[in-house]
């Protein structure tokens, strides 16, 4: 037991260090005035480091590449997180963009769906929903999860069902299953039309938009039937590329 818990230890240690490694690395690169102006936009009590997304891109994708497995990946993310640096959680969220992982990315998923019920910020959720959106393409049943966060009274869990399910809006000839979830977010944005939290409502429109680039006369009878109960800015965003 006690080897165990001594193992334990050392591999906390290390992802810990790693975690520290990959802080220094973006502080190394921060810009105090731009982070003051980042800090005014957002809002968020929390440190700011001036990083472009760019910067915070290119080092998740160096991370990534580098990790040595799942685990190791998933503990770097955890690390960042944890340290609530603007960019750290940036950065956490964009270590899994891949568009597969093996032999499967029930680690991955794991902390995604934990981070969820901590966003805050629409940069940092959209952030972590680049990597959710490939697990949720990965694995489609998530849609099963994706539906109670649309039940949820945090704004940034409802809001992260339909940026989640953004995927499914791609395909010009779209699959069984890719139809199914189609009809699902259909059913989502018809019982939350009514919600006029402002992220929401931009939420629902831009879904919607995103479809209408591959099926517009879907988004166009679902404008007709519940259109009218959308706020006006949001109305105008779905409809952006109907003639």
């Amino acid at each position: 037991m006690a080897d165990g818990a001594g193992a334990s230890g050392l591999a906390d240690r290390e992802a810990t260090m790693r975690a520290e490694d990959a802080l220094a690395a973006l502080r190394a690169q921060g810009d105090p005035a731009r982070a003051a102006e980042m800090a005014a936009y957002h809002k968020a009590d929390r440190e700011y480091l001036g990083l472009s997304n760019a910067v915070t891109g290119a080092l998740a994708t160096e991370w990534r590449k580098a990790a040595a497995d799942q685990a190791a990946l998933v503990e770097l993310a955890r690390g960042l997180w944890d340290s609530d640096v603007f960019e750290a959680r940036v950065a956490a969220g964009k270590l899994f963009v891949q568009a597969r992982m093996r032999p499967d990315d029930a680690l991955a998923w794991g902390w995604i769906e934990s981070v969820v019920p901590a966003f805050d910020s629409w940069a940092i959720a959209d952030a972590v929903a680049q990597g959710g959106q490939k697990r949720v393409a990965q694995v489609p049943e998530r849609m099963d999860v994706l539906v109670e966060w649309t039940r949820s009274e945090h704004l940034w869990t409802r809001r992260a069902a339909f940026v989640f399910a953004l995927p499914f809006c791609k395909a010009r000839h779209p699959s069984a299953v890719e139809r199914a979830a189609r009809a699902r977010v259909f059913e989502w944005a018809e019982r939350l039309a009514d919600d006029h939290e402002w992220f929401i409502q931009k939420a629902i429109g831009w879904w919607l938009r995103d479809l209408s680039k591959r099926d517009a006369e879907a988004v166009r009878g679902w404008l007709d039937a519940h259109g009218e109960r959308l706020k006006p800015f949001a109305r105008k965003e779905a409809s952006r590329y109907l003639r």
